[in-house]
């Protein structure tokens, strides 16, 4: 920076024309990086330097003005400094107010957080920015309520736009809370709505946490909106921004100044170690007469020998049924020993259980909850599997059938789902059964004494004594036989999976998966993925991958996110698990599109995981084609 002597008056404009040529061919952080902490240090103290770098800003021209912004805006230690810096620019300059009110808030979303309260703050540092904060705050809940945009947006933009929300909230004052207060009720209402629509869990909790933030700020007296949600890192950080935290004191202030400033900008907060001075508690009558009342003075009984006393769990099938469909509620205690017993008794008796298999897996897809046992849902579920594996085809015909029959709950129908990709889970895998068998000799049995505490001693002793004076020219390895075992979903492959993709596209009453319900469709796509990749060398293997085909090209635009993920896992488990030849011989035109449909996912789809997954699935088919190209004809 050039200092002129005598008072002379300048022009800088030619210095903002370096400036913003600098910035926008890539120099920005050579120059930037020397000129504004020079800046803030002259600025500190002299008001003319102010003016003088107001104007250096305000003479940058538009085409050049988004890098010169931007850069002072990343730099700035503080709020505070970013005013002195570029005083009310955002109000002279059209192009610096698009760029602070709309492009770093709207358009982005890669700044950081401290970036942002930066840029809020300074809106709300001058009256005359005021008006575009409250602006500002409108039209960023206009987006986040905009169901839309949550559709469209990646993740990593909705927590952008909250984090913005939640910063602009708290700088506002009670007067500007009371002249919007209708419009924010509103634009809660409709946004948490949407927000918990989606099927993603992340972008329900981000709903829940604005909408309590909005309802704790224009309801500071009644009652306020509270979500039941499990709380991490990004919900306490976002939390955090509501309360509005002193501005950042910039390091090259003096030591008097800087702790002045320290202590002005800190809330008034009771010393931890200091009590309170309170009047000397006074104790009612009716207290003090309750106290002498109580049972203290009462000596207990002795309780040390006592036995809890163990409900006998049935040891039949049909037993378990009768239990299970009491409405009694004096055997409770045996309806929670039979739940907990269920699982084992059902793998310990196949024959029993195919005999009353649907009727069983009837009774436990509609069991509820008696008493509060712990794992309850666990325990219910692993039965179900249980059930399912001993007899697959009439278990899976009636829980496939049950998925689009009316009066389920959402809940049910994706317990239907889970208990089918564990059960597939279980029967695709190989059991085998290992025996060790040395080939260096039967070793000599030494009987012990029993009960002797020397004789582990002895034994590593002798052991080892062994192995010194022995010479060994090869150290033989035990190994284990694995015992062959067919595959067990290769049978049944086909009762899991046909009739869940048959009727998807028929809304019942109750149940639309292409509406309203598109959380169950979602995991109703990465159940056929599962059971796809599951059916690999089975003999409706080709078949199950040509429906899966057409069943992913009818959803492929769909609109949720997480739909699209589990479309894009079925390409993959279809890559994966069908033969390449039968690939290219019966799904040639299709694979063609698939592959432009691909291609266009990884240009444009908004969803990272998205993205990731197409490009995958691109990979495969690279791969597959690479692979049958190495193939002699």
């Amino acid at each position: 920076v050039c200092f002129i002597p005598g008072g002379l008056d300048c022009c800088i404009s030619f210095v903002s024309h370096v400036l913003g040529k600098v910035c926008i061919h890539g120099r920005q952080n050579e120059i930037l990086d020397i000129l504004v902490p020079c800046l803030m240090d002259l600025t500190k103290s002299d008001c003319i330097w102010q003016r003088i770098c107001w104007r250096l800003v305000e003479c940058v021209p538009d085409r050049w003005m988004e890098a010169v912004v931007l850069g002072f805006v990343q730099r700035a230690p503080g709020a505070d400094v970013l005013s002195r810096l570029l005083g009310n620019l955002v109000v002279k300059n059209k192009k610096a107010q698009f760029v602070v009110t709309q492009k770093m808030l709207l358009l982005q979303y890669g700044h950081t957080t401290a970036v942002l309260q930066n840029l809020v703050g300074y809106l709300s540092l001058d009256s005359l920015r005021r008006t575009l904060l409250l602006r500002v705050l409108q039209e960023l809940l206009e987006t986040w309520s905009s169901s839309s945009a949550v559709k469209h947006s990646p993740p990593e933009q909705q927590l952008y736009i909250s984090k913005a929300i939640l910063i602009c909230l708290s700088h506002l004052k009670e007067p500007e809370i009371e002249s919007c207060r209708q419009e924010l009720l509103t634009s809660m209402m409709e946004g948490v709505k949407c927000h918990l629509d989606s099927s993603l869990p992340q972008l329900r909790r981000l709903g829940m946490v604005v909408a309590e933030s909005i309802s704790l700020k224009i309801n500071t007296e009644g009652p306020v909106l509270k979500f039941e949600y499990e709380e991490d890192n990004e919900t306490r950080e976002l939390k955090s921004l509501l309360v509005q935290t002193p501005f950042c004191v910039v390091p090259s202030l003096p030591d008097d100044d800087r702790s002045e400033k320290a202590e002005a900008a800190l809330p008034l907060v009771p010393d931890s170690n200091e009590k309170p001075h309170t009047a000397a508690t006074v104790m009612p009558d009716e207290e003090l007469d309750a106290e002498l009342d109580s049972d203290d003075d009462l000596i207990p009984y002795d309780l040390s020998e006592d036995k809890e006393l163990k409900i006998k769990a049935p040891v039949y099938i049909r037993d378990c049924i009768e239990v299970l469909t009491g409405s009694g509620s004096e055997d409770l205690d045996k309806w929670e020993a039979t739940i907990k017993a269920l699982e084992s008794l059902v793998r310990k008796n196949p024959a029993a259980v195919r005999e009353v298999s649907v009727e069983l897996a009837k009774i436990l897809l509609h069991l509820e909850e008696k008493t509060c046992i712990e794992g309850f849902v666990e325990l219910r579920q692993r039965a179900q599997v249980a059930v399912l594996i001993t007899d697959p085809i009439p278990v899976a015909k009636y829980l496939t059938s049950q998925f689009y029959s009316l009066n389920y709950s959402l809940c049910q129908r994706m317990d239907i789902l889970d208990v089918l990709v564990l059960a597939a889970q279980e029967l695709s895998c190989p059991k085998f059964h290992g025996k060790t068998r040395h080939s260096d000799g039967q070793k000599p049995c030494v009987q012990l004494l029993p009960g002797s505490d020397s004789s582990k001693d002895w034994r590593r002793i002798v052991d080892e004594r062994i192995k010194n004076k022995t010479r060994r020219f090869a150290v033989a390895q035990s190994h284990v036989e694995l015992a062959s075992h067919p595959n067990e979903f290769n049978s049944v492959a086909g009762h899991f999976f046909f009739p869940l993709i048959q009727h998807f596209d028929r809304p019942l009453t109750t149940f639309d998966l292409l509406g309203e319900d598109h959380l169950v469709l979602g995991r109703l796509v990465h159940t056929l993925a599962v059971l796809m990749y599951l059916a690999v060398n089975t003999v409706a293997v080709t078949a199950m991958g040509k429906a899966l085909l057409e069943f992913v090209w009818a959803l492929r635009f769909h609109t949720d996110s997480y739909v699209r993920q589990g479309l894009l896992s079925c390409i993959s488990s279809l890559l994966l698990s069908v033969p390449a030849e039968r690939v290219l011989a019966d799904m040639t035109e299709e694979l063609l599109e698939t592959q432009s449909w691909l291609g266009d996912v990884v240009e444009k789809d908004p969803d990272g995981d998205c993205r990731r997954l197409a490009l995958q699935n691109l990979l495969l088919m690279e791969n597959l084609k690479k692979k049958l190209e190495a193939v002699p004809s």
